[in-house]
This record gives C-alpha cells, sequence and structure tokens, in this order.
C-alpha cells in the first residue's frame, strides 16, 4: 500500500515537471518556480529567491516546449514553457512555467522539448504577466 502511494506521488510529481534537467548547467522549471508576488500599492510585483536573482544577467539554459507568437514555421520571438500546451489557444501554466525568448536566428518550430542557451534577464515590469526573458538566445543541439 506505502508503495503504490509513493509511485502515485512520483507520478504525480512528475506530471506536474515533465522537463527535468540531467545537465547541471541547465536551470530548472523548479528553481524559476521559486518567486512569489506580493502586492505594492496599487500594483502586484515579484519576489524572486537569491537562486533566481543569481541568474540574473547570466547565460544559462533552459529545456522546454516552444509556443510560438510569429506566423510561420520561423520563429524568433517565442515562449518556452515547462509543460507542452494541449490546445493552441491554452497556456499550461502560471507565470513561473514561461520564459520569453528573442532568438538572434529564427528557430524552426518543433513539438518535441528543445533546450536553449542565452543571457537571463528577470522582467519586473512586465504588464504582460512574464517574469523571465531569454536574449540573444541560440538553440542547443541535442
Amino acid at each position: 500500500m506505502r508503495r503504490s502511494i509513493s509511485i502515485a506521488v512520483a507520478a504525480l510529481l512528475f506530471g506536474l515537471h515533465p522537463v527535468v534537467a540531467d545537465d547541471k548547467s541547465l536551470v530548472t522549471w523548479e528553481t524559476l518556480a521559486q518567486v512569489s508576488v506580493t502586492r505594492q500599492k496599487d500594483r502586484y510585483v515579484p519576489e524572486f529567491s537569491k537562486q533566481i536573482l543569481a541568474l540574473d544577467k547570466r547565460e544559462v539554459k533552459l529545456k522546454g516546449f516552444m509556443i510560438p507568437l510569429e506566423q510561420g514555421l520561423a520563429q524568433r520571438h517565442f515562449l518556452l514553457s515547462a509543460q507542452p500546451s494541449d490546445c493552441p489557444f491554452c497556456m499550461p501554466g502560471s507565470a513561473e512555467a514561461f520564459a520569453e525568448v528573442l532568438a538572434k536566428k529564427p528557430m524552426k518550430y518543433v513539438v518535441d522539448p528543445i533546450t536553449v542557451s542565452g543571457t537571463f534577464v528577470l522582467v519586473r515590469d512586465d504588464t504582460g504577466g512574464l517574469l523571465y526573458r531569454l536574449t540573444e538566445a541560440v538553440m542547443i543541439e541535442k
């Protein structure tokens, strides 16, 4: 009985975080989830953990699923998500499960997880609800 509960809990955790970093240089989505939001006067402000603050303006790798923001197969501006989207109009998660990607060169849209490398930037004053951005990003080949 206890073993089946452990397996069920492991399956649930795996289902919530399907992209697992096996490379120590990859930033995990679990790390990026270490953010809270507080209300300051008339707006909400993110409060990042020390671990996330240490990543700001540094070169990082992030693995996730591409959500296109442009028309066509070549994407220069897209979202990277911790989980795949089940439908084209649904967002699979909340703000900490996404990173905006601004690529050096257009990247071919794929449905499989990809790894990108770029300069990690904390987005503190974005009214669009994003918390993270990768600039000058390039795709890391498998």
